[in-house]
């Protein structure tokens, strides 16, 4: 039987770091208001598009596994805030690795793509379409984020990581899935304007405002996440005590708290990147596991249980064997440009261009019904 494990592994943080401290002066809030709610002290801001991020994490990933871009024959790049609709965005990063035969396509389920793209992955390997698979969570929600709505300006960041899947004859990688999505509870996270139909609801394109019913979101969140996990865990006829490492979907502290104890997972074994990344979407969970390897606490041949969840609602479980190898074999060379603004400077200027994106677009109704 084909397995797809996973033999690369790498990430990529955006060096300027938006601290509560920064949200501070240009919101209603202060750091204990964020750190009591959310567990979130800072989350790092972009200087660069989506590709570069998930190009520098992908030569991380690539290095790692001992192979080169030209070994790739599938390229997934889970992201909600891609830097192109057409083409798309995997085939960027395909283009800047190498990897001249591969097939190359995006996923969106918001916070949940990458995970999603490693079933996805996971499924062409086993079915034998492909060999060797990229798969990318990345994100720039910097760029799309509501700065005046304090509810959700303080919760997200930018980053981005990745994993390479390797065909197995070892039981390695995803041993067993659950994948749901609570479509009737869609409309609770919502981002207008990051689509074509909010023209007639008086949202351009571009300029977003946030749909965000937290108390729901956690509802439904806590409760998914654990059903789907207890599911995954029967599925593969293991308990959460023989779990050696969970590593969540960072959305929010309180969210993994409620989660960890519904399973009774032991507090010592979760792996938690909330307090100085924030949620980084579909970056998130990626850039846990990386770190979660990088720390050491990854044990050869052991069990990893992540789920996660994200706006639609989806919700995802998955629990995975990892393989012998904990250590790269490689590493690239890869970094992002130099970024010579604070983070709180490359926000001030992302809400200047929206202001100024406003009022155009109030200039435009005005003559249009003038």
């Amino acid at each position: 039987m084909r397995h797809a494990a996973i033999v690369g592994w790498g990430k990529c943080l955006p060096p300027a770091v938006l601290s509560n401290q920064d949200l501070s002066t240009f919101l209603a809030t202060d750091d204990d208001w964020i750190t009591t709610r959310t567990g979130m002290k800072e989350r790092r801001i972009s200087h660069v598009p989506g590709i570069e991020l998930a190009t520098v994490a992908a030569e991380r990933a690539i290095a790692c596994a001992g192979l080169s871009g030209a070994d790739v024959d599938l390229v997934i790049y889970g992201s909600c805030s891609n830097d192109e609709a057409v083409p798309n965005s995997a085939s960027g990063v395909q283009r800047r690795i190498g990897a001249v035969r591969a097939a190359a396509f995006d996923v969106n389920t918001a916070c949940t793509s990458f995970m999603y793209g490693l079933s996805i992955g996971t499924a062409m390997i086993r079915s034998g379409v492909a060999r060797t698979a990229l798969v990318i969570g990345v994100e720039l929600i910097s760029r799309y984020m509501d700065w005046n709505n304090r509810n959700v300006a303080v919760l997200f960041g930018d980053g981005a990581a990745a994993a390479v899947l390797q065909e197995s004859t070892d039981e390695a990688g995803v041993i067993a899935e659950k994948l749901q999505c609570y479509a009737e509870s869609r409309d609770i996270l919502r981002v207008r304007g990051m689509g074509t139909s909010y023209a007639n609801l008086g949202v351009q394109f571009g300029q977003t405002r946030w749909d965000f019913d937290g108390q729901e979101i956690f509802r439904k969140a806590t409760h998914g996440m654990a059903e789907a996990s207890l599911e995954v865990l029967a599925r593969a006829g293991v308990g959460i005590g023989d779990v050696d490492l969970v590593v969540p979907h960072q959305a929010n502290l309180r969210i993994i708290e409620a989660v960890a104890k519904r399973l009774g997972a032991d507090p010592s074994k979760l792996h938690l990147t909330v307090r100085k990344y924030g949620n980084m979407s579909s970056a998130t969970a990626p850039v846990a596991l990386v770190e979660a390897i990088e720390e050491g606490r990854m044990p050869p041949g052991g069990l990893v249980l992540m789920p996660a969840f994200g706006g639609g609602l989806t919700l995802s479980a998955h629990l995975l064997r990892w393989g012998d190898r904990v250590t790269p074999l490689a590493t690239s060379s890869a970094e992002l440009p130099p970024c010579e603004k604070s983070a709180l400077e490359l926000v001030e200027e992302i809400r200047a261009q929206k202001r100024a994106g406003h009022e155009d677009a109030a200039r435009f109704e005005a003559l249009r019904f003038s």
